[in-house]
């Protein structure tokens, strides 16, 4: 394996029934980068992820993480995952929440206990860890989904929209988060359609119309396009037929 590259996707294609949704996906990821994934509604991008994560298997192509083919659980092991709808079980506490998904990750005892403490503080929610899902609002959902794709320590973090619903003061705190994984070495994939937010990751790649149409940084993708914004390199690149890496 590329020590480098810990996810790689090759000829990546994704078809359900006649309807292709992605195709011709090429794209490698850096230990210790955030890669944002930046597209409309409907582009494809949480198809991606879940192939990333192994919950599908691509029409053809391959998609390796860690230098392991996916699916595999082996690899699965190393992955945080923040999904867009937040499974959690709504009778049960933030607490008992964690400790559950920490049991499937074989964390017991006195470390799972160690480790719920210490990723309900990260999350803000260390007051509210007794408290039932059900009473919880979205934003703390959101929170508490965090904590438990955080509670096993994983080498890589995907992150599938996960301010949608929080306000801009915990969307700071939880980017402050982000950065300091990725100081830490965690590589993370997030996927969003927020322009703002993708100015923080260290690469974009750029989803529509079933392809990547560029991959760059905030700063290149602007620059190359002659654009101020992100969002007017996106609408830029949007009109151009190759793919451009910057």
């Amino acid at each position: 394996m590329d020590v480098e590259n810990v996810i790689k996707i090759e000829h990546f294609k994704q078809q359900f029934g006649k309807h292709v949704v992605l195709e011709n996906i090429n794209l490698s990821v850096e230990k210790g980068e955030i890669l944002g994934l930046l597209g409309p509604s409907g582009s494809g991008k949480t198809t991606l992820i879940k192939a990333i994560v192994g919950m599908s298997e691509p029409t053809e192509g391959n998609v390796s993480v860690l230098g392991i083919n996916m699916p595999s659980l082996v690899a699965v092991s190393k992955i945080g995952y923040m999904a867009q709808s937040d499974a959690l079980y709504e009778d049960l506490t933030a607490v008992d929440n964690i400790l559950f998904f920490a049991s499937l990750y074989g964390i017991r005892g006195k470390f799972a206990k160690k480790r719920v403490n210490e990723v309900l503080e990260l999350v803000l929610l260390n007051d509210e860890g007794k408290k039932l899902i059900k009473n919880f609002s979205g934003g703390m959902k959101r929170r508490l989904s965090l904590a438990i794709a955080l509670v096993h320590k994983p080498e890589i973090l995907i992150l599938d929209e996960p301010t949608v619903g929080i306000d801009p003061v915990l969307r700071i705190e939880f980017w402050k988060e982000f950065e300091r994984l990725r100081k830490e070495g965690v590589t993370i994939i997030i996927t969003t359609h927020v322009m703002d937010e993708a100015e923080h990751c260290d690469r974009l790649a750029l989803i529509r119309n079933g392809g990547i149409i560029a991959i760059g940084t905030p700063d290149d993708l602007k620059e190359t396009s002659g654009q101020n914004t992100v969002e007017g390199a996106f609408l830029y690149y949007g009109n151009e037929r190759e793919v451009k890496s910057i």
